[in-house]
């Protein structure tokens, strides 16, 4: 059973700068897709950048592409998402995710791919 708990999020000001972070236990994420997720009221949740498992290939969501960044550390088995230059637009409940499957989907970073979430996060963008 894996658990995962994110950290990091609060009240930031536009422009500014947060660093979220997913701590796993039960299983190793290494050798699974991993992935950082979002959700405001009456929106549905979505991807906003995943970890491809195999090559490690990432992948951004268009509205956060070159200001987040992604990465991992395998030895703590953590998941961490760096936010830049934030936006009001970026408010949201941020969750981790991990898909434990193994399947090599044709599009990966899609909600309904992961098993398991942490209990998110709020980040909030406003001056």
């Amino acid at each position: 059973q894996v658990q995962l708990v994110e950290s990091g999020g609060g009240l930031v000001q536009p422009g500014g700068s947060l660093r979220l972070s997913c701590a796993a236990s039960g299983y190793s994420l290494e050798p699974y897709q991993i992935g950082w997720f979002r959700q405001t009221p009456g929106k549905e949740r979505e991807g906003i950048s995943c970890i491809i498992s195999g090559d490690g290939t990432t992948v951004y969501a268009d509205s956060v592409k070159g200001r987040f960044t992604i990465s991992r550390d395998n030895a703590k088995n953590s998941l961490y998402l760096e936010m830049n230059d934030l936006k009001p637009e970026d408010t949201a409940v941020y969750y981790c995710a991990a898909d434990l499957s193994r399947v090599r989907w044709e599009r990966p970073c899609q909600e309904y791919e992961f098993d398991y979430w942490g209990q998110g996060t709020q980040v909030t963008v406003s001056s």
